[in-house]
């Protein structure tokens, strides 16, 4: 590879860093614009939501214990989603869970 060839690599590198940045920055912004919309904080080991109804069943496949999470009203911490307001989500997991109810308090950022 040639000098010119890695220069070229790494500003784009460093243009898909940027852009990075400024969308996460971006959802952050708007993170902190919804939550008062909020009830629940919802945390997989895939995703982060805010939903308004969370309904959390344990279930078993073969001996195999997962979790179905189903979110009514919600909205999603997802960079690479365009639309973020999901009026239904359902996921499965064999992974933690975490719900926590949003204290009034806490929604007053």
């Amino acid at each position: 590879m040639n000098l010119r060839a890695v220069r070229v690599e790494e500003k784009m590198d460093e243009d898909l860093e940027r852009y990075e940045t400024e969308v996460e920055l971006k959802l952050y912004k708007e993170y902190h614009d919804v939550l008062p919309m909020f009830e629940y904080v919802v945390e997989t080991e895939r995703r982060f939501y805010l939903a308004n109804k969370v309904d959390v069943s344990v279930k078993d496949a073969n001996g195999s214990i997962y979790f179905e999470v189903v979110m009514s009203d919600a909205w999603v911490w997802d960079m690479f989603r365009p639309a973020r307001f999901l009026e239904q989500v359902q996921v499965l997991t064999f992974r933690d869970v975490n719900v926590e109810k949003l204290e009034k308090t806490e929604l007053k950022l």
